[in-house]
């Protein structure tokens, strides 16, 4: 029904940018929250940044200051701006959309294939 397309990932030195991307397609009436998610190996998928419908933000404490999250409503698609990049940064990264298919149906949540982000040098 719903289908999450994310790009943009790959192998950055440390102190680099990347940007991320993720596209829906497929049945929407309309998308509400945005997110971008990221798991390291051997630890639990963690939050790294959220927008609501309206534009408003949150980061975790780890990413604050250099990463950026924002969305382009008209193309169904939300970005991650990743600046200063850590070692610590490495995970898959996975982007999660609320996705509302018709205006009868109820709100769900619909998750990227993941894309992987390494810093290393």
């Amino acid at each position: 029904q719903v289908q999450l397309v994310e790009s943009g990932g790959g192998l950055v030195q440390p102190g680099g940018s990347l940007k991320l991307s993720c596209a829906a397609s497929g049945r929407i009436f309309r998308i509400y929250a945005m997110g971008w998610y990221r798991q390291a190996p051997g630890k639990q998928r963690e939050l790294v940044a959220h927008i609501t419908s309206i534009g408003s933000t949150n980061y975790a404490d780890s990413v604050k200051g250099r990463f950026t999250i924002s969305r382009d409503n008209a193309k169904n698609t939300v970005y991650l701006q990743m600046n200063s990049l850590k070692p610590e940064d490495t995970a898959v990264y996975y982007c999660k959309m609320e996705v509302k298919t018709s205006y009868y149906s109820s709100n769900y949540d619909y998750w990227g294939q993941g894309t992987q982000v390494t810093v290393s040098s």
